[in-house]
C-alpha cells in the first residue's frame, strides 16, 4: 500500500453517523475551519456544539444524499451502510472513509496541527492512530502558537515579491527555539523537580558550570550537547554577556536550550538578566523554578528559618555586588528580634562581614551557621558565633550559605541531613 499526503481545497464532505465516533471527524474537521455535513436520524447531545453554519440532515440515507459529495465519512459502523457505499465508489469517483475499516479506507484522517497557512499532519496509514496524537502532540510543544503571525507576515511578503530565504530561516528558526532556565536545586539529584528533570531529558544543549555537580550531569542524556561556562571565583571562563550571546547564537539555530542554574534561577542567580537579554532578542524562554539553597541549606542542617519563639521572620540576602564589592545594606537585619537572616555568596568575605557587623553594634555572639555543599555527600555545617566567624570560615568549603540568628541554636536539637 502506497499513500501520499495531499492538501484538499473545499472539499465537499459528508459525515454519516450522529454518534461519538462522528462527532469526533466533525470535531477533528471544525476546528480546522472546513465546512462539511452531518447526516442521521438522531444526534447525540454533543453535536449542539456546532453552530448554524454546520449542514444538519436529519433522516435515513439515501442514494440521492450521497451525490454532493465527492469525501464521504461513514462513522456509523453500520455495514449496510458502508455496502452502499462501496457500491457508490464504483458508480463514480468519490472518497470514501469507512471508521474502523482501513482496508476499505481511500483515505485515513491524520493528527492535525493548524497554525494559519501552516498545518501539519501526521500520519500512520491508519495503523495507530494514538501514535500519530502522540508525534503530534511532540511537534506541538516546538512549535509556538504565534508562528501562525510569521507565516501571514511572509505570504505577505511573497505576494509583493519580496522573498529574503536566509531572513526567513532565521527568524523561522528563531521562533521554533526555546530556553529553559532550569533551576537545580542545591545538588542532590533527588531534590530537582520533575519538570526539570524531564526538560534536561528533552532539549538538545545544555549549558553548566561549577556549581552543578555530576550527579545532575549524570542525568542529561549521552547525545544532548553539553557546553561548560563555568564563572569560578578568579577563574572566570566566560563572562555574563558571553554566556547571553552564547545562549542567543544556539536559540538562533532553532534548538532547545537548558541553561541549568544551581538553586533557583530567579534567586541571586542572574536568571533574570539572561531571560530578559533572550526576551529583547525574541526568544521564548521559560524558568522552571528549582528549590533555593537559601531554603534547603539551613533545613539539611537542621536550622528552620522560622520558629516559635526563635524567629517570625526571615531574610535572604547576598554578600556579593559587582565588581567583587560587598553589600553592607542589610546589617540593621542583624538587630532586629526575632528575624533569621540568610547569607548567599558571603563566605569569601566573612572577615569584613564581622568586622562591620560587630563595628554597627551587633552582639559578638550572635549565633551563626556556615552551611557547606547543602544536600550533597560532602555537606558539613560549622556552629560559631560572630566574634569567631573569620576563623571558623577558614576551614569551610564553597558553596556555602550563611545562616544568622537565634534559629541556629536548633541545629543541636532538630535533625539534619547530615
Amino acid at each position: 500500500m502506497s499513500t501520499l499526503p495531499v492538501l484538499l481545497k473545499d472539499p465537499k464532505i459528508l459525515i454519516v453517523g450522529g454518534g461519538a465516533v462522528a462527532y469526533q471527524k466533525a470535531l477533528v474537521l471544525s476546528d480546522n475551519q472546513v465546512r462539511f455535513t452531518l447526516l442521521a436520524e438522531t444526534f447525540a447531545d454533543e453535536f449542539a456544539r456546532f453552530d448554524l453554519s454546520v449542514d444538519r440532515i436529519n433522516k435515513s440515507l439515501a442514494e440521492s444524499d450521497l451525490k454532493p459529495f465527492n469525501i464521504i465519512v461513514d462513522a456509523t459502523g453500520n455495514p449496510a451502510v458502508a455496502k452502499r457505499l462501496l457500491a457508490e465508489k464504483r458508480q463514480r469517483f468519490v472518497l470514501v472513509n469507512i471508521v474502523d475499516l482501513p482496508e476499505q479506507c481511500d483515505f485515513y484522517f491524520s493528527a492535525l496541527l493548524n497554525y494559519g497557512s501552516l498545518k501539519i499532519a501526521v500520519s500512520t496509514d491508519g495503523a495507530s492512530p494514538t501514535i500519530g496524537q502522540v508525534v503530534r502532540d511532540k511537534i506541538k510543544d516546538l512549535i509556538p502558537a504565534d508562528f501562525a503571525e510569521l507565516v501571514a507576515v511572509k505570504a505577505s511578503e511573497r505576494r509583493r515579491g519580496k522573498i529574503d530565504v536566509i531572513a526567513t530561516r532565521e527568524q523561522a528558526l528563531s521562533r521554533m527555539a526555546q530556553v529553559f532556565l532550569v533551576g537545580c536545586g542545591p545538588g542532590d539529584v533527588n531534590l530537582l523537580t520533575l519538570q526539570a528533570y524531564d526538560r534536561i531529558q528533552q532539549v538538545d544543549v545544555v549549558l553548566y558550570d561549577h556549581l552543578i555537580p555530576q550527579q545532575i550531569m549524570d542525568v542529561v542524556p549521552e547525545a544532548t550537547q553539553r557546553v561548560y561556562v563555568g564563572k569560578q571565583k578568579d577563574v572566570h571562563s566566560q563572562n555574563q554577556d558571553e554566556i547571553n550571546r552564547l545562549i542567543l547564537d544556539f536559540a538562533k539555530q532553532g534548538l532547545q536550550v537548558a541553561r541549568l542554574k544551581s538553586g533557583d534561577p530567579y534567586v541571586f542567580g542572574r536568571g533574570a538578566e539572561e531571560a530578559e537579554f533572550l526576551a529583547h532578542h525574541g526568544v521564548r524562554v521559560q524558568v522552571l523554578s528549582g528549590i533555593s539553597s537559601a531554603l534547603s541549606a539551613p533545613a539539611c542542617a537542621g536550622i528552620p528559618l522560622t520558629a516559635r519563639g526563635y524567629a517570625t521572620n526571615v531574610s535572604i540576602v547576598s554578600a556579593h555586588l559587582s565588581g567583587r564589592r560587598i553589600n553592607t545594606d542589610w546589617f540593621p537585619l542583624l538587630q532586629v528580634p526575632n528575624h533569621t537572616t540568610v547569607v548567599l555568596m558571603g563566605l569569601s568575605f566573612a572577615k569584613e562581614i564581622a568586622e562591620l557587623a560587630l563595628a554597627s553594634g551587633v552582639s559578638s555572639e550572635m549565633p551563626v551557621a556556615i552551611v557547606s555543599n547543602a544536600s550533597r555527600q560532602s555537606q558539613s555545617t560549622i556552629i560559631t558565633t560572630l566574634v569567631d566567624l573569620p576563623v571558623e570560615s577558614l576551614r569551610a568549603e564553597r558553596p556555602a550559605v550563611l545562616v544568622f540568628g537565634e534559629v541556629v541554636r536548633l541545629h543541636h536539637v532538630l535533625p539534619h541531613s547530615q
